[in-house]
Parts: structure tokens; C-alpha cells; sequence
């Protein structure tokens, strides 16, 4: 498997394989010595398992961390664990086999890799904390929420702090399959507003979050329903914010609220667009507290974006709104 990586990762020109760890406990010593841009990381390794070396890097010596996931439930659970530790992203980890598979796994590695040398790694957070109080308004009857890398730790940063009684919350986290519905598991459990997988045909409920499942786009319906559906990706991803966003604001118009968060590319951007188009609300993370300050740049760019704020802001922002 680490050669299979290495060499995955010689075959780009921008990147420079400094050195391997068969190990977490070497895997640590080699970071605190070599200093790199960012680290792939296995979950499975002998002596020192990855989640425990991660714990200790993101104490000891934080660099950004890429970790190697298998697409399993299992893997689903490990790969949500580095990411409340404070990994920035996660890559299906490859196969030995030649295929076309194998060539899109390189792809996202090689991308997600570059990226996360750009980015600041998170420490861990911790996902309970008090929700905030305020006074319901009957305007707001909606909140969309799109994000990508770094979304995970910084969903469950905010996400506790919305009360029982926000209006619905719309989340598009990209995702694949087995990973969505574990997630909204994990944020429900520490949250006063419930979280769930959207299914399709669920009806949009104050004091509910609907994450979009892995692999399909959600858009919302004037029935005030949730719709599922396996369309073309959309910025090379499904699901996608963008189909979620456009299709809110052409239902709920001024009385919804976009946030576009942390996360790569530039999905999202056309829904802010639209949203402020049907004189809705939209806020964007700022650039400091993004792990990857993409998507919220290019949705700043549409000149659509009505509030730039930190991650830890955005909670009493929309509430402020709403």
C-alpha cells in the first residue's frame, strides 16, 4: 500500500515524496523531523494504529492529514473519527489493481493532497456544546447550508448550536454513500435540533437538519418536500450544493438563508447567486477560520455573498437573520 501511494503520488511534478512511515509511532517522529506540506495517512498500521498517531500529531505537531479510507461502513466510522481529530479530507484508499477505478482514486489524491497543502489544519473539536438562544420569527422558513473540505469538523462545531425550535436546515456535505447517513448520526447525537440522511419525500420541519445522502443530489420541491435524484454530477460531485440551493430559492425566495462553507472548487457559487437573485440572505465563511478557502471565495466573487463571517459566527448570524 505505501508504495502504491508513493508512487501515485511521484507521478505528479508539483509533489515530492519525502519520505515513508511503516508506522504511527514513525509516522510521528518523521513529521516533528521532515516538517511536510501534508501527510497520507492508513488508518490500519502496525504498532501505532493511524487514529491514535493522528491524535498525537494534531497535539504535538499539526500538519494537514489526508487520511486513507476504505468506502465501508467501517470505514465510514474510522474516517468520521480523523476527521473530529482534525484530519482535512479523506481519499478511497487504492487497490493494486489496474483500472479505471485506480486512475480516479489517483486523481482525487493527487488533488486532495495539493490541497491540503494549502490548508490549515484543525485541532480536535469538540462536538457538544450549548445551543444558542433566540426569538423565532415566522420569515425565515428555510436555511441551506453547502461544504466540502474541512465541512465535517466545522459541521459539527456549529451545528449544536442552532436550538430546537431553527427553522429547517438544509446541509449538502460532499460525501459518498455509507458515509452521509453515519455523519448525521454522529451530529444528531450532540445536537438540540435532530439530524437526519434526507430520504426522499421527507417534509422540511423547523428544529430538523437534512443531511443529502451520499451519491444523489437533493433539491427541494413546492410541495415542501425533499426530492432525491442520480442526475450528472455537478462540478464533478454528487451531491452537490448547487442543485439544492437553486432549487430552495426558486420555492422559498426571500424568506431563506444560503451559508457556504469551507470546502474546494467552487460549488455553491451559482446557488448564492440565485438566492440573492430572490432576495434571499446569504452568509460565507471567511477566509481564516476555512480549512480550504474555496468555495466560499468563489461564492465572494459572485458579489452575491451578504456577510463574510468566521465558522464560529455563522450560527448566531443566521439566527441574527432569522
Amino acid at each position: 500500500m505505501r508504495k502504491i501511494v508513493s508512487d501515485m503520488l511521484n507521478s505528479d511534478p508539483q509533489i515530492e515524496v519525502c519520505d515513508i512511515a511503516r508506522n504511527g509511532i514513525e509516522a510521528i517522529e518523521k513529521i516533528k523531523e521532515l516538517k511536510p506540506d501534508a501527510v497520507t495517512m492508513d488508518v490500519e498500521m502496525p504498532q501505532m494504529d493511524g487514529l491514535t498517531a493522528l491524535g498525537h500529531i494534531m497535539k504535538d505537531c499539526p500538519v494537514p492529514v489526508v487520511m486513507l479510507s476504505t468506502l465501508t461502513e467501517a470505514g465510514a466510522d474510522a474516517t468520521l473519527k480523523a476527521l473530529d481529530l482534525g484530519a482535512v479530507d479523506y481519499v478511497q484508499k487504492p487497490s493494486g489493481a489496474i483500472s479505471l477505478d485506480v486512475r480516479k482514486v489517483q486523481s482525487a489524491l493527487l488533488e486532495k493532497v495539493k490541497s491540503a497543502a494549502r490548508s490549515k489544519p484543525r485541532k480536535r473539536v469538540e462536538m457538544k456544546s450549548a445551543p444558542l438562544k433566540y426569538t423565532p420569527h415566522a420569515k425565515t422558513r428555510i436555511i441551506a447550508i453547502g461544504t466540502s473540505t474541512g465541512g465535517p469538523s466545522s459541521l459539527a462545531e456549529i451545528i449544536p448550536l442552532f436550538p430546537a425550535d431553527t427553522p429547517p436546515i438544509l446541509i449538502v456535505q460532499h460525501m459518498p454513500p455509507d458515509f452521509t447517513a453515519r455523519f448525521a448520526e454522529r451530529l444528531d447525537v450532540n445536537s438540540a435540533i435532530r439530524v437526519k440522511e434526507a430520504g426522499a419525500g421527507d417534509r422540511l420541519e423547523p428544529g430538523l437538519a437534512l443531511l443529502a445522502p451520499g451519491d444523489y443530489h437533493m433539491t427541494v420541491g413546492k410541495d415542501g418536500r425533499v426530492h432525491l435524484n442520480k442526475n450528472p454530477k455537478v462540478h464533478g460531485v454528487r451531491p452537490a450544493v448547487d442543485p439544492m440551493m437553486i432549487t430552495a430559492a426558486e420555492v422559498y425566495g426571500s424568506n431563506m438563508i444560503g451559508v457556504i462553507m469551507t470546502g474546494m472548487g467552487q460549488d455553491g457559487a451559482s446557488g448564492i447567486e440565485v438566492i440573492k437573485k430572490n432576495r434571499g440572505f446569504t452568509i460565507a465563511q471567511d477566509e481564516e477560520s476555512c480549512v480550504v478557502y474555496g468555495m466560499p471565495m468563489e461564492a465572494y466573487k459572485t458579489g452575491c455573498v451578504d456577510r463574510v463571517v468566521p465558522l464560529s459566527q455563522i450560527p448566531a448570524e443566521v439566527l441574527r437573520k432569522c
